[in-house]
């Protein structure tokens, strides 16, 4: 298993925070183009008990669509939902579509 320590900027209601995140790879399964991550570390575990990121690549026709899913359970009811994860994928997938295109 694959461990990496990574500072990620999260976009948030209009602020910009710096979080650290360390993720672990739990599989790749190339055949479903699937990647399965999970957060073992750092400043999202203040609000979540887990987190777990699944990236699918479908490339089916000429469009290849990128399809970022999260997995998680908050350790308050008062806690937000983490949209801020959706909008950094979000940007990160634009910016590694703008590199290979």
């Amino acid at each position: 298993m694959r461990v990496k320590s990574e500072p990620w900027v999260v976009y948030s209601t209009g602020t910009i925070s710096m979080c650290v995140a360390k993720t672990r790879i739990l599989a790749i399964d190339d055949e479903k183009r699937l990647t399965t991550y999970q957060v073992v570390e750092g400043d999202f575990l203040k609000l979540y008990k887990n987190i777990y990121i699944y990236c699918h690549v479908d490339m089916k026709g000429p469009n290849h669509v990128v399809t970022w899913t999260f997995e998680y359970e908050k350790l308050s009811p008062d806690v937000l939902d983490p949209d801020a994860l959706l909008y950094f994928y979000k940007r990160l997938t634009k910016d590694i579509e703008t590199k290979h295109l």
